[in-house]
């Protein structure tokens, strides 16, 4: 099972990395358009609709990507307190009430919104019209791996819930040293169990307090 998440997390890295290499493209895209405006004084107006598809490709392909590294906003500073098996119990009941429902209506929506946009050859309305039918279609694919990302991320859920330890993963770059904030604020290990106890949910014949 591990060499299965973990190859999903290659794959959402790979594809990530890859997709980055587009801001490179922008950053050309960018300094030719303002070369060509103010020296050569000859605009172009597909250039800034080619920058909208271009960064909305780059933003949509990175949540994948971004899923995989544990790197979406969240409360760390309270998150990050919390003993393992309490974290993937909040993950998991935020991952079936409001993930899988909105990541599921994106892909499908997504998927209707590209094929009608490829059935009548969609165009942007510059004077120099671009095809945007072949970008619409980043929407469903994003959709699709930020799905399967979110499931390999509900299956490390269950198995901290089971183990209470988080599996490992690929790592990249680790915003917040939670070990670090917790030596700053002088917290120790037993005062963050004394807590996780009123926040875990009550197991078979105990109060949510811990008692019997």
């Amino acid at each position: 099972m591990q060499s299965v998440l973990l190859l999903v997390d290659r794959a959402s890295t790979w594809l990530g990395k890859i997709f980055a290499w587009s801001i490179v493209l922008l950053t050309l895209v960018i300094t030719y358009e303002v070369f060509s405006r103010y020296v050569l004084n000859t605009p172009h107006d597909w250039n800034l609709d080619v920058q909208i598809m271009g960064y909305g490709t780059l933003f949509m392909m990175a949540g994948a990507y971004t899923l995989s590294k544990n790197g979406h906003v969240r409360g760390d500073v309270l998150y990050g307190f919390f003993m393992p098996r309490t974290q993937a119990t909040l993950d998991l009941i935020l991952y079936i009430l409001f993930f899988l429902p909105g990541i599921v209506a994106l892909t499908w929506a997504g998927w209707i919104f590209a094929s009608e946009s490829a059935a009548i050859r969609e165009s942007t309305f510059s004077a120099t019209p671009l095809p945007v039918y072949p970008f619409k279609f980043v929407i469903p694919i994003a959709g699709g791996m930020l799905l399967l990302q979110g499931l390999v991320e509900i299956v490390r859920c269950i198995q901290c819930i089971r183990t209470g330890e988080w599996p490992s993963r690929e790592q990249d770059v680790e915003e917040v040293d939670v070990d670090k904030l917790k030596a700053m604020v002088h917290v120790k290990d037993e005062d963050i169990a004394a807590l996780d106890k009123y926040v875990a949910p009550a197991g078979p014949g105990h109060t949510a307090g811990g008692q019997k």
